[in-house]
């Protein structure tokens, strides 16, 4: 028979070696939340190498370096914000924005709105996930 014939229910027959797909993992709301303040963080390290940079606050290497540097980890730790030893290092990377205030003065309130953000999103999604029901097996 034929892919899509009546035989089947219509559903194409698997080819052969080819794997079926595996479902997503369920990301959590902490996870979710945590990982959009670590991404727009990136975004913000950008700008800010780029101000460090144009200010000749550092040299051009330490600036976009150190920049680029601090941008992939950002990035590289959003996504591994499912594992609680995750959590505190983006915890940590607060403190670390905050401190490029001894570079650029207006990231210590850029800093601390983000600080405040990540407390936020992190005391915020553990109460909605308390009140959520159990999740029922499959």
């Amino acid at each position: 028979m034929s892919a899509g014939s009546a035989g089947d229910g219509g559903a194409p027959a698997p080819r052969a070696g080819l794997r079926t797909p595996r479902s997503r993992r369920a990301r959590g709301l902490r996870e979710s939340l945590l990982s959009i303040v670590l991404g727009m963080e990136a975004a913000v390290i950008f700008f800010a190498a780029l101000v460090v940079f144009g200010l000749h606050v550092l040299a051009p290497l330490p600036a976009l370096l150190g920049g680029g540097i601090a941008l992939v980890l950002l990035v590289v730790l959003a996504g591994l914000q499912r594992w609680t030893w995750a959590v505190y290092a983006g915890a940590v990377a607060q403190v670390g924005l905050i401190l490029l205030g001894i570079l650029t003065p207006a990231m210590y309130v850029v800093g601390a709105i983000f600080a405040a953000l990540w407390v936020y999103c992190f005391v915020r999604s553990r109460q909605i996930e308390r009140r959520r029901p159990p999740a029922e097996s499959e």
